[in-house]
C-alpha cells in the first residue's frame, strides 16, 4: 500500500497540518485503517479507493473515522491530481458529508464543502475555565465554536483537554481574531483524540461562515494560530455552501508493508 505524508494550508515543508493518504485498490478491514491512523498518529489519515465515478474517501483520527476534513481532503486531491490523474484539474470524492469537488487552480486546491446552522448558546463558566479566558460569544453548528475578545487571547490559550472533553460531552473545537487576515482560530478535538488541530479545514466550515455574517464579507482569509499554523481563503457561495482554498507541500512517500490480508 502506497502512503504519503503531505502538509495541507501551507506552502512550507513542517507547516501547516500534516494529514497521511493512502491509496488503494480495495478496501482493507476497518481495524486496519484505524490501526495504522493510530500508528501515523497524525490528526487525520485517509484512505481512497477508486470507483468507476471518482474515488471513494475516508477520515481517520488516532481515535475514530470522521465524517469531513478538509486538511486531509485537501492532501488527498494533491495526491490523486500530482500521482495518479495528472493530466485532470478536478477530482470528486464520494464521502460521509456526500459527494465533494476539488478543483486545482494554479498552486492551490478549491473544496467546495457545505456549511452548517449556528445557533447561539449560553457562555459557561466551564467554557471559561477549559480555556483560561471566558468567552464573549459561542455557537453550535457542527461543532462548539467559542468567540474571544482579541487575539492575544486565543494565540496564548492553553485549554485544559479534561474540562473540553467534559464540555464536548454535554454539547457535542473551540476557537476564534494579526497578519492581515479576516479572523484568527485555534482548533481543539480532545473527543477525537487529537488535543490541537493544527490547521482545520472543517472548523471554518463554521469559523468563516460565522465572519461572514460578522464582517459582512463573502470572502474571508483565515489564520489558524496554531505551533505549525496556516492560511485558508473561504469564500460564500449563494448555495449555501462554502469554497475552502490552500495550498500543500508533499512531506513523503513510502510502502506500507504490514500485510494488509492480516487484519
Amino acid at each position: 500500500m502506497r502512503q504519503y505524508i503531505v502538509d495541507s494550508f501551507t506552502s512550507e515543508p513542517f507547516k501547516g497540518n500534516p494529514a497521511a493518504v493512502c491509496v488503494m485498490d480495495k478496501w482493507p478491514s476497518e481495524d486496519f485503517m484505524k490501526k495504522l491512523a493510530l500508528e501515523n498518529n497524525l490528526s487525520e489519515t485517509a484512505y481512497i479507493v477508486k470507483e468507476d465515478k471518482g474515488y471513494h474517501l475516508r477520515w481517520f483520527t488516532p481515535g475514530t473515522e470522521v465524517e469531513l476534513c478538509g486538511h486531509a481532503t485537501l492532501a488527498s486531491a494533491f495526491v490523486i491530481l500530482n500521482y495518479y490523474d495528472k493530466e485532470c484539474d478536478e477530482v470528486r470524492f464520494n464521502t460521509l458529508s456526500g459527494e465533494l469537488i476539488i478543483n486545482k487552480v494554479g498552486d492551490l486546491y478549491e473544496m467546495n464543502f457545505p456549511t452548517y446552522e449556528l445557533k447561539e448558546i449560553p457562555v459557561t463558566d466551564d467554557m471559561e475555565a477549559a480555556f483560561g479566558v471566558r468567552p464573549v460569544k459561542a455557537v453550535l453548528g457542527l461543532d462548539l465554536v467559542c468567540v474571544f475578545e482579541d487575539e492575544k487571547q486565543v494565540r496564548e490559550m492553553n485549554p485544559n483537554q479534561e474540562l473540553l472533553k467534559k464540555i464536548e460531552g454535554r454539547i457535542q473545537n473551540a476557537t476564534a481574531k494579526g497578519i492581515d487576515t479576516d479572523c484568527v482560530s485555534r482548533s481543539f478535538c480532545p473527543k477525537l483524540s487529537i488535543p490541537e488541530d493544527p490547521v482545520c479545514g472543517s472548523a471554518h466550515c463554521q469559523i468563516a461562515d460565522y465572519w461572514s455574517q460578522e464582517l459582512n464579507k463573502n470572502k474571508i482569509l483565515a489564520y489558524q494560530a496554531s505551533q505549525r499554523s496556516g492560511y485558508l481563503t473561504c469564500k460564500l457561495d449563494e448555495t449555501d455552501r462554502i469554497i475552502i482554498s490552500g495550498a500543500a507541500t508533499l512531506i513523503s512517500i513510502s510502502d506500507i508493508q504490514v500485510p494488509v490480508d492480516k487484519f
